[in-house]
Order: structure tokens, then sequence, then C-alpha cells
């Protein structure tokens, strides 16, 4: 099914491409926000201008995201609520800080920190595990976790379950690009979703323990077995740190969990 998503530059416009985005009914989204159809309506045809106050109810009914907010308020003739404020701004030292101290709290084992372009932000010295044999051009800032991960000149040849890892974070980013909206995202999805892959050659995996691991291959021939966690900052009201997540890798088995703390840690650029 196609569902339009034009997202025109009016806040009627926009208004009724989130709607479409999220499957709502002008019913059931008036209804969320406390408003009636009627006027629901006129806002999304340009008929009626929506008082700042229910853009907010309609932006949080919809799950927004504080970038799309900002741009909905604008288009309404309203100022942006929400800053937009870089990592290295003075006053995001605390939330600077605190990424710091669990990437770092969190080796021997792998994290990173990504931004909501999969572009990397900052990364703890265990992530170099992943780094051996990957194209210098790979890792050239801005470095895109995901094309870093399943380009083949990139991980891609020294996962051993590329197939099922693949789609897991094909599905991942097709979500985000659903719940966004985001046209780099969109773009980010096509050009990975072109890249080469062993699924086909591979046997379909049984799958008995409670998540898919990403298996991978040291430069040494070892397998080392991880399982991933996302963690986000908890009620932001900035832009740029409501788009932070932190990805940390666990060992998902003893050997893993051994050669990791045996392995030494370099700093990662």
């Amino acid at each position: 099914m196609t569902i339009e998503t034009d997202f025109n530059t009016s806040v009627g416009g926009m208004l009724r491409g989130w709607r479409q985005r999220r499957r709502l009914s002008q019913l059931d989204l008036a209804l969320g926000a406390e408003i009636s159809t009627r006027h629901l309506s006129f806002v999304e045809t340009g008929r009626a201008r929506p008082s700042r106050e229910v853009i907010l109810r309609l932006a949080e009914e919809l799950a927004v995201p504080l970038r799309g907010r900002n741009a909905l308020l604008v288009a309404g003739g309203f100022a942006p609520l929400h800053p937009e404020r870089p990592l290295e701004a003075p006053d995001m030292t605390p939330a600077r800080d605190a990424v710091e101290r669990i990437l770092r709290a969190h080796e021997p084992y792998p994290a990173l920190a990504i931004d909501r372009h999969w572009t990397m932000v900052a990364a703890n010295r265990a992530v170099g595990v992943f780094l051996d044999g990957v194209a210098p051009a790979l890792l050239d800032p801005p470095v895109n976790a995901l094309r870093l991960t399943l380009h083949p000149d990139g991980l891609a040849p020294r996962i051993d379950n590329l197939g099922e890892w693949r789609a897991h974070l094909l599905h991942r980013l097709s979500c985000q690009v659903d719940q966004t909206a985001d046209p780099d995202l969109a773009d980010l999805l096509d050009e990975l979703a072109a890249y080469p892959s062993r699924a086909s050659r591979e046997p379909a995996a049984i799958r008995t323990g409670i998540v898919v691991p990403l298996q991978v291959r040291t430069a040494g021939g070892e397998c080392l077995s991880f399982l991933s966690t996302t963690t986000v900052f908890g009620t932001p009201a900035d832009v740029t740190l409501e788009e932070i997540a932190l990805e940390s890798l666990f060992p998902a088995d003893d050997a893993t969990r051994r050669i990791l703390s045996a392995m030494p840690l370099g700093d990662v650029e």
C-alpha cells in the first residue's frame, strides 16, 4: 500500500503526512489530541490555522521527533521550541561527559555513540576489534556505523551470520525511516540494501537463544559473538540529545569474554 508522504512546507500538509505515516485516521488523531475532527480536517487542508498548543498536542499524539516538532511550529508561524546544540557545546558538557563515561566503563567490550544518521560521534577503545582490514576510506570522518558494518570493504566479510545480521540492521533502519520521515536515512537504506550479500547462499539459521547475536571473526580467525543493546537519554529537551544513541555490545559466550579481556586496547580515532 502506498501512503502519501509529501511533507510539504505547510503545517497542514506536514501534519497530514505524519498522520498517514502513523496510519491513523483523522478521527483517531482528533480523539487522541482532544480536538474536533472538523477542525483537524480544516487544519490539514489549510482552511484553518492551528494554534501553537494544537500543533504541540497533535505532534505529541503523533510521536513526532523533536526536530519534526520544531519544523511544524515554524511552518505554523511560531518559534521552534526545542534547542539544537552540537554535542561539543559548553552547555552540553554534562551529556557529553555521561556518554564518555558510559563508553569507557563498558571496556573491554565495544561501545559507540551515534547520531540520527548513524554517524559515529564517539567510541571506546574496544571498537578497534572491528576495524582490522576495513578499507581506509570507510574510516575517514564522518564514519557511518551502518556503512562500516555492511559495506563489502568493511566489516561484512568477517561477519559469519551476515545474512541475518544484515536483515536485522535493514529492518531497524527501515523502521527508523518510517518513524522519522528522514530523506537522508531513506537514501542510506537504499544504499545499504544494494550492497552484495551472502544471504541467498546461507542456510536459514535456527535460533534457540534469546536474541540474534552478531558473530564476527577477528583478524586471527577467532569467532566473537555479541549481544547488542541501545541506550538513549530519557526525556531529552534538546534535538541533538534526543538523536544520540549508545550502541553497546556484550559477550554472548564465555569464549568471547575471555578473548576480549585478553586483547590490548588501542586508541580509536
